[in-house]
Order: structure tokens, then sequence, then C-alpha cells
């Protein structure tokens, strides 16, 4: 990995210069105040993260070093003969800040397969719970049994100093994407598949091994996973996944803990797990509307039922964008190309006409478009993966992508231990009434 390393310490190198200098010139300037809706409410819209490898944009949606999804589409590298960008590619970009060449990601994906093997014990520690346990904790159970192998936690025991540490968290980045499949595959294997599993093709690409793994070879899945695992690699470092990813790291918990607690924050319902709510739905109002491919009159009604029950829509509504998702637009295009005729497909176009409109006349959503979620499920069940619980362990391994990334910035930057101040009910009543100072230190 010797290459990436020196073009990541360049440009890390240089990006350390410039902070320096803006601190120590712009330090004492203020970036937005806090009001006290947004520390009871989520810390919404509080900017207080630096986050190098992505920006969420209001009006473009998710930015990789400047580049939007459709300039990623067209930009990066593809696999021979592919249609879809190579998830290597925008590991790449967020690491070193540049597009890749061909041979970058050819590269990429060489280092990836000869770190890819995953020792017996992880594989026994997922034996060891049951079959009905969610994929998801077997995901991160697996994670966690790989932390013995951490390059991070060997080298701080045996004493490193800190301008050197992105180093070993870099290989544990690079280790931990490259056995993710691996364990990702085992999981779907052991859980749906009668525990028949499938030899990794050391031959193919990253996400391509995957769709092999699992059992999936045909040439439109694999294209599939390609782009599903390059536009669900980051979310800027505010999502609960990326933030908690930063924030265990910042205490110099490696890699693997680190990804860990993040992939326990992207397996709640309000963030990964949205996309299984989504293909869940849709299954619930065809069975109750008895067809496979209810009319748009048929959807608005049910759409109207589940808002008059006090549930949301899934898939729809976003805390940023204010227009469709690009990541959407993205899947809508695959779909077209690939599936046009596909009832559940053209149910999923339906929704995206019918929704829109009615959230609007609610009068209270501020963004009724649909998000990345609204999609993914429908392409996943077209090739026959049905099993939705499973979705979200193929969003946490693309994830790794942007949080470990990140994670090799946060310490080649230096950042420090995270610990923002916290306040009490009683001690806000008391600054309201002028009897005490809260927003100290």
């Amino acid at each position: 990995m010797g290459i990436l390393k020196e073009r990541f310490k360049a440009k890390a190198d240089a990006d350390n210069a410039t902070i320096k200098e803006l601190l120590k010139n712009h330090g004492t300037k203020k970036i937005g105040e806090v009001t006290l809706s947004q520390i009871y409410q989520g810390m919404r819209g509080i900017t207080g993260l630096v986050s190098e490898t992505s920006l969420l944009d209001a009006q473009d949606g998710i930015r990789f070093r400047g580049y939007s999804i459709p300039e990623l589409q067209a930009k990066l590298p593809k696999a021979p003969n592919g249609t879809e960008p190579l998830p290597e590619g925008i590991f790449y970009l967020m690491l070193v800040g540049e597009l890749p060449t061909e041979e970058d990601v050819q590269y990429i994906t060489s280092v990836l397969q000869r770190r890819s093997h995953v020792p017996n014990h992880v594989f026994s520690v997922i034996d060891a719970l049951p079959l009905s346990t969610h994929p998801m904790t077997m995901f991160v159970t697996g994670v966690m049994a790989l932390q013995t192998e951490s390059n991070f936690a060997k080298a701080y025991a045996k004493g490193i100093s800190k301008k050197d540490y992105w180093e070993p968290i870099m290989d544990d980045a690079m280790d931990l994407i490259a056995r993710l499949p691996r364990i990702a595959a085992y999981i779907y294997r052991r859980k749906y598949k009668n525990n028949e599993h499938i030899e990794p093709n050391g031959l193919l690409d990253w996400a391509g091994n995957l769709a092999y793994m699992m059992g999936y070879e045909q040439p439109g899945f694999m294209a599939l996973m390609r782009l599903y695992m390059t536009i669900h690699a980051d979310h800027e470092g505010g999502n609960v996944s990326a933030h908690a990813t930063h924030l265990v790291g910042s205490a110099l918990s490696d890699p693997y803990l680190s990804y860990a607690a993040g992939m326990n924050g992207l397996a709640g319902p309000l963030h990964g797990l949205a996309n299984q709510e989504v293909i869940k739905w849709i299954f619930e109002m065809r069975k109750e509307l008895g067809t496979d491919l209810p009319t748009k009159e048929q959807i608005g009604e049910y759409v109207k039922k589940t808002l008059s029950e006090g549930k949301v829509v899934p898939g729809y509504g976003h805390a940023v964008l204010r227009r469709t998702d690009p990541r959407f637009e993205a899947q809508m295009e695959f779909g077209k190309k690939h599936m046009p005729d596909d009832p559940l497909v053209q149910t999923v176009w339906n929704i995206y006409e019918v929704v829109p409109p009615i959230l609007k006349s609610l009068g209270k959503i501020k963004n009724p478009w649909p998000n990345v979620d609204a999609h993914s499920g429908a392409l996943l069940v077209h090739y026959g993966l049905v099993e939705y619980e499973f979705y979200t362990v193929l969003f946490a391994v693309s994830r790794a992508l942007g949080v470990l990334a990140n994670l090799c910035w946060d310490r080649a930057l230096g950042f420090p231990l995270e610990r923002p101040k916290s306040v009490t009910t009683r001690a806000v009543k008391l600054w309201l009434e002028g009897k005490e100072e809260i927003w100290g230190d």
C-alpha cells in the first residue's frame, strides 16, 4: 500500500498546514449560533464537525470531494465492460482528494484482494449466534471478533508517536474494508441459504466479489452492487453512523471498535434500517390492496391511510435535502436501464409521483421528496434478494468506505478527543432568568 500511503501523507501534510494557518488567523471567529431548540432537538444544523470526505448540499445532494453523484458516475473508473463506477474509486477519491485513474483503482482492488482473509475464529463467533439473530447483530459481532487483528491496537500498546497514528489506522481501515464482503456474505449464506458458503473469487473487484460470494453472479446484480456501494459510501460527518465512528475513534479506539460503534447506530430504524422499512411498507400495501401493481389512485389512498394512523411514509423526507435525492435518481436510472417492466420497480416510480404532492398539501413538510432508501430495496428484490432484513448489512459494507476514510483523516489531522458541553434543564431555566451562565467550557 506504499503508493496510497505516500499520496495520502502528502495530502494530509498540506491540509495540516492549511488548518494551522486557518486557526492561527481565524480561530476566534464564530461560525453560526446555537439555539435552545437545537440543543433539545437533536443538534440539527449545528456546525460542530469537520469531515473532509464529503459535504451534503440541500440542492445538489451529497458531494464527494466536490463531485456530485452524476459526475462520479461519469468520471470514476468502471469494471471491464461495466456501466457503473467501482467503489474502490470513491474510496481513493475520499482519501487522496483526487479522481483516480484506472491504474489507481486497479491498485486499490489488488490491495483489497490481498488483505481479504478472515480468520476462522470470526466465523466461529458468528456461528455461536442463533439463526434467528438479526443479520446486523451478526455483522457487528463479526467485526468485533475481527478486532484481534488490529494493527493500531498493537502499535499503540508498543508505543507510537501521535504523528504516526494515521499509518496503522489506515492499515486497519484497508484490512477491515477488504474483509467485510466475506463476513457479510458468510452471514447471508448462513442465515438464508442453508449455511452453504461460497469461497471468494480472487479475480473479482470488491463489490463484484461480494455479489459472487452471496450467490448472485448475474452481471446486472454485480453492476447494482458497484452502484450501491458507491452511492451509499458517505454522507458527510454528522449522520449517526459517521459521527459515532468519529466519536469513538476520537478516544483512540481502533477502527474495528469505532466502525462497530457506527454500525450499531446504522442499525437503527431512523438511519440505515430505513431501506428495510420501505420495502416492508410496499409489501404490506400490495398485500392489503390485493395487487402487485397498485394504481396511483390506490397508492394515494393508502398513503393517506398511513399518515392518518400517525405513521410516516418510509423513504420520504430528509433533514437537509430540499429536492429528490440524487442517489434515488441514480437508482431510478439503473432501474429504467435494467428492469423497466418490473412491477415492484414501477410501483416505486408511481409512489414517487403520488407521495410528494400529498406531503406538500400538509404544509408542514420541508422536504416531501424521496431519499436513497425509497428505491434500493426494489432493485435488490428484482434480482432475488428478498431478505430485506439483510439490506442494512449491505448499507454497512458500503458505509465503511466513508467512515474509515474519515477516521484516517481524523488521525492524520490530529483531531482531539471529542467532548461537547452538556447542560441540565434546570441550568437552562436559571440562565433564562439571568441567574446562571451555562455556555462555558
